[in-house]
């Protein structure tokens, strides 16, 4: 009768100890470190994994210094906008209510890293003439930021690819019916552009029934000095 108490303390610690062991998996915790925790009696609570650290516009390492972060996603097929995000601010996006079939751009001044203004052109049923003068007056050293959505290419002409390629495309010339398309050039650029990425439509291996799979482009965007700009 005398191991009666002892033995009924031992079991109501088990009792309490199974039961953490328990609420810390439902929980979500390290059932482990939860146990070497309880048995090892120190009062130091187990310590979490870190986080991986989160660079602007999602990239995974940060961009030098007088560099500008950026995003671009096309569109998907005809059902999901495409998104422009530059220094962690999304210029573009069906969030924001700016997005439209066709070309989507975002002009950003090439010295501040200031976004000057938003459109889209549709390149199915809209006009041509309206990108044409759009391009056409942009300042020496405009950072110009392109999604496709849907169909970037059939109203395109020749003096239009030919304004693209006077921007550092190399893909604008082959740019066909619902091609994925995004990129990134600059007004006086004097080479062509690292930042383009092409998708073809072909029924062979388009990821959607009639397009194919969006393109998610990212890197970093040297700005131009005073001077220069």
């Amino acid at each position: 009768m005398r191991l009666a108490g002892p033995l009924r303390a031992v079991a109501v610690l088990l009792l309490v100890g199974l039961t953490w062991v328990l609420a810390s998996s439902i929980l979500g915790g390290d059932s482990n470190l939860v146990v070497k925790h309880f048995f090892s009696g120190t009062n130091e609570e187990p310590t979490a994994e870190p986080k991986p650290h989160r660079y602007k516009c999602g990239l995974s390492a940060p961009c030098p210094q007088k560099h500008l972060a950026f995003r671009i996603v096309s569109g998907a097929a005809n059902v999901i906008g495409p998104k422009i995000c530059l220094e962690d601010k999304i210029l573009v996006s069906s969030v924001n209510n700016n997005v439209g079939r066709g070309l989507n751009i975002a002009l950003v001044n090439g010295v501040s890293g200031e976004l000057l203004d938003t459109k889209s052109f549709d390149m199915w049923a809209g006009d041509v003439t309206d990108l044409l003068k759009y391009l056409l007056p942009l300042h020496e050293g405009t950072l110009v930021f392109v999604a496709s959505f849907d169909d970037p290419a059939t109203k395109l002409n020749d003096e239009a690819r030919r304004l693209f390629e006077e921007l550092g495309s190399t893909a604008v010339r082959e740019l066909t019916f619902r091609d994925s398309w995004v990129f990134v050039g600059a007004k006086g650029i004097e080479n062509k552009s690292p930042f383009e990425q092409r998708m073809k439509n072909s029924k062979n291996s388009n990821k959607y029934e009639g397009w194919p799979e969006s393109l998610e482009m990212d890197g970093c965007v040297p700005l131009r000095s005073p001077s220069e700009g």
